[in-house]
């Protein structure tokens, strides 16, 4: 089971072993001093009314109330040192079957992340091949060229799974530009956009530069516009602006659907928390859009919120802390 672990792994189940056997053993050592307490003073009464004891044995054993007391101790603290290793024994048999679901996960997503980098590498080196076919500055190049950024980003987001998955993921990062990022994603949204009658566009009030990786930075804007994509009807709009608010980089994604509904606001970034209403034009949600953008925002010290939502539409918040 060790060959599967990272250290940082390895440190939290041995935390979470330590407190499960503290648990156990405190509550153990709790009931073995009540029952002594309970014992002692039993005898002590009894010591001080013989005439409660009822009994007429002529043949009668005398020991001293201090020699109990010690036996009685000395029990004790032998039930309590047994209780702490009954404990402690307990508790790691309960994480191993732990340890081995999160050694499989680990397994898992280290397997597929290196399974999808080779599809990936041949899928850039052939849409490279078609775009030597195509004349210059045509349609075919311009999409062309959109695949081959699409794929550039997918492979990298397939290298943080990876590196997430190995726990090397404490490498210093660089500050990046958020205007650039957005750009980028509202560029690559607009055929998407175009093609449901929306039109998107994205204002800049200031240039502001966060600390984060800059595929996840992507991933959370991408996943915010694609929200609110899905969420407004054709003929209606999207506007994505970036400010700088104090020392906090802030990204307001706003669109004209029906807002929030179906669900409690509080829920909307859980996992799987769907509406009851269906997105526009029938497109089915897993309900880990949201969830994931919360999750990038809380990793870089930042936040997601929901500044406003009703029947003309949504306003969210990505608030990030200024590099």
């Amino acid at each position: 089971m060790s060959g599967e672990f990272t250290a940082a792994d390895a440190s939290q189940l041995r935390r979470a072993a330590v407190t499960v056997g503290l648990r156990i053993a405190v509550a153990c050592a709790l009931m073995v001093v009540a029952t002594i307490i309970a014992a002692a003073l039993y005898m002590l009464y009894l010591s001080g009314h013989p005439e409660l004891s009822g009994t007429d044995s002529s043949a009668r054993v005398y020991v001293e109330s201090n020699d109990m007391l010690k036996a009685m101790l000395v029990a004790g603290l032998g039930g309590i040192l047994a209780a702490g290793a009954i404990g402690w024994l307990s508790a790691r048999s309960a994480i191993r079957p732990l340890g081995k679901a999160l050694a499989l996960q680990r397994r898992f997503i280290q397997d597929a992340s290196h399974e999808l980098r080779t599809p990936l590498t041949i899928l850039d080196a052939r849409v490279q091949l078609a775009e030597r076919k195509v004349p210059p500055g045509s349609d075919a190049a311009r999409l062309l060229a959109q695949i081959r950024t699409d794929t550039a980003a997918l492979s990298t987001t397939v290298q943080e799974l990876l590196l997430a998955a190995t726990g090397d993921h404490d490498s210093p990062v660089d500050p990046v530009n958020v205007s650039t990022v957005v750009d980028a994603v509202i560029a690559d949204l607009q055929d998407l956009a175009g093609s449901r009658g929306v039109h998107l566009e994205v204002k800049h009030g200031g240039d502001a530069r966060v600390r984060i990786q800059a595929n996840s930075l992507r991933r959370a804007v991408l996943g915010l516009v694609d929200n609110a994509l899905n969420h407004t009807p054709s003929g209606g709009d999207v506007t994505v602006r970036t400010s700088l608010v104090g020392r906090d980089a802030r990204i307001t994604v706003s669109d004209t659907g029906t807002g929030i509904s179906g669900i409690d606001q509080a829920r909307v970034f859980e996992r799987f928390a769907r509406t009851s209403d269906a997105p526009v034009g029938g497109r089915r949600s897993y309900g880990l859009g949201l969830a994931l953008v919360r999750e990038i925002a809380t990793a870089a010290g930042g936040r997601i919120d929901i500044s406003a939502t009703g029947p003309r539409g949504t306003v969210m918040e990505l608030t990030l802390p200024a590099a």
